[in-house]
This record gives structure tokens, sequence and C-alpha cells, in this order.
């Protein structure tokens, strides 16, 4: 657990852990920004993996400038690998912020991201089906701005966005129901239980059946729907257009509605079900980060917390400014104080 005044640099080591799995951290800041002010705009960050069961590894991530911007290596031992995904092999992190506090009342995208993050925790092919999908996306939205409507490519870019489309689509509903049944196995805790349902952004496929037979419709669908594109110049169906609901069970109302601390309450309820969902699914202990987590829990909450991570026996690491609400804690933590970006 770490506390210290506002500006210590909390976050920041919370910041430098998640970068030992893929993507841009927890706060998707860009490289140039995680950077120390002042400095060569490269940095590092390294970290020993063990277990039980396996022999230790040495992790690096490294950021440098280049002609692009920056670009990202990371090394196991030493040796370089392939892409960035290969740290989903070794190591799963899961995460919680201050800026996750409005996921529910801030826009689809928000929440869109969040389930593609627990996806990816989950299925690491997601993130790279994600991204050949944006840029399938980036490409039709171009063609149809185009004064010439070029029928061969279009019916080229839509097929390869219903075959992407489909499966990003199909990998976020599995998640969904996979973490309901891990939520309805909570049943019980002092965290309030909240009800799922992801709509996927397509108005009028039903996402049951062979999916040869769906990928033709959603490419129909496509073709349709050129001139109405067009004139709104985007693609105005597809997953890129999903949402999230999620419900307060209890009281029956959106999350939205809840309050303050319900939200907060419902939101770490989700994390600690996909928490539990990681491991079931990778065999790996996930990793949290939980930032300023104990921020709008009520004590009998906040105990109760310390007592779910526990029996989860996944290693995490905590952040507060107020040592005083980490107290239930007792002897179960590490506590370091931070100051001036340093841990003394």
């Amino acid at each position: 657990m770490f506390h210290g005044d506002n500006g210590a640099g909390k976050t920041n080591l919370l910041e430098a852990l998640s970068l030992l799995s893929p993507g841009r951290g927890l706060r998707r800041a860009s490289y140039g920004e995680m950077a120390r002010a002042g400095g060569s705009g490269a940095f590092s960050v390294r970290a020993g993996l063990g277990s039980p069961v396996a022999q230790r590894l040495d992790v690096q991530t490294l950021v440098r400038p280049d002609e692009s911007g920056a670009s990202r290596l990371v090394r196991f031992d030493g040796a370089a690998a392939r892409t960035v995904d290969e740290l989903l092999e070794h190591l799963r992190v899961v995460w919680l912020t201050p800026a996750m506090d409005g996921l529910f009342t801030g826009p689809a995208a928000d929440r869109r991201r969040f389930l593609d993050r627990m996806v990816l925790t989950v299925d690491p092919a997601h993130g790279r089906r994600a991204l050949d999908y944006e840029r399938l996306v980036r490409g039709r939205n171009k063609l149809l701005s185009e004064d010439r409507l070029d029928d061969r490519w279009l019916l080229a870019i839509e097929r390869q966005m219903a075959e992407h489309g489909l499966a990003l689509a199909l990998a976020r509903a599995d998640l969904a129901q996979r973490l309901a049944a891990r939520i309805e196995a909570t049943a019980g805790s002092p965290f309030p239980l909240a009800d799922l349902h992801l709509q996927s952004g397509y108005e009028t496929v039903d996402l049951e059946g062979p999916a040869a037979d769906l990928e033709d419709r959603i490419a129909e669908r496509l073709r349709e729907r050129r001139v109405l594109d067009r004139a709104a110049g985007r693609t105005t169906e597809g997953p890129h257009r999903a949402e999230l609901d999620v419900r307060h069970r209890s009281k029956d109302m959106p999350a939205a509605l809840s309050s303050t601390g319900e939200q907060k309450a419902l939101l770490i309820g989700l994390v600690i079900a996909h928490a539990r969902l990681v491991e079931a699914a990778s065999g790996m202990a996930p990793v949290l980060l939980l930032d300023e987590v104990a921020a709008h829990l009520d004590p009998s909450r906040r105990a109760a917390l310390f007592d779910i991570l526990e029996d989860l026996g996944v290693q995490s690491f905590l952040t507060g400014t107020d040592a005083s609400l980490f107290e239930a804690l007792g002897s179960r933590a590490q506590r370091l104080a931070v100051s001036e970006g340093q841990v003394p």
C-alpha cells in the first residue's frame, strides 16, 4: 500500500506496473506524457516475475523516441519479444483508477474501452482484432467520402469488416456472459450485484447462428447503408457503436442514476468478478492495481474489500492519500510512504 500527499508519485508507480501489459497503461497517456519532463523521452520499466511453480523471469519494457514519436520494446531475460502482446503470456494486469469513477455516466466509448480491456486480459488476440476493425472502419469511411464510389473496393472492405466486426462482437458477448456468471457467484457480497446488458452495435443482426451466415448478413447490411453512411460521414452501425448497460440489481435502476458511493461499489464488484474470471480463464492470478480505491467507501465496505483481496490470493498494489483509510488491512500489507517521487 503506497500512501502520500497528492502529487507525490503514487499513481506513477501503478502506471509503471500497468506498462507490464499491452496498451497505453492505466491513464492511456502517450509515451511523451509518461516520460520525465526535460529528459530525453526514453524510459524503461523492469520487473522480476515469479511464482511457486515458475522460474523467475526478468521483464523489461523500454520506450525510445524515434521519427514516429516513440517506439516500445519488450525484453524477457534480455531477449527481445516479437510483440508487446507476449507480455500476456506471463502476466495479466487488472486496474481500477479514479478516472473510471465516471464510467457509468460518461460516453459509451469509455464503457467500450473498459469492456475491451477486460476481454484482452482473457483473450490476448482481442487487441489486434480491435485495431484491425478500427483500421477497416477508417478505410471504409474514406472510400465513402470520395466523389466516385468504388464498388469493388467497398465490397472487399465490407467483407473484411463483417469478419472482424463479428469476431469483435462475439468476443465481447462471450466476456459479458462469463462475467455475469462470476457476478452471480459473488451473491451475498457487500458490493452490489450488477446486471449487464450488451448491445452489439448491429441494429438488425442477431448474433446467433453460423458465423459464415452472420458475416454475409453483416456485409449485406453495410452495403445497404452506404448512402446513409456517406451522408452521415461515418459508419453508423457495427461494434464501434456498441453499448454496455449496467444496472444496480437490488435497486433495479441504471448504474448511472446510483449515488457516487454506489457507483464506486458497483465498479469494484465488477473488477473483482473480472479478476476471478481472469484467473479461471488463463490459469494466472492477475496483479491488481487499485488507485485511491478506498475513496467513497464506508468503513465496512473498505474492510470487506481488504478481506476479499486476501481471499483472492493475488498481488495487489493500492494507493491512498490517507493511510488511516487502510487501518483494516492490519499487518496484511506492506506500507510504503511516497514523497516527491521517491519511496524512502
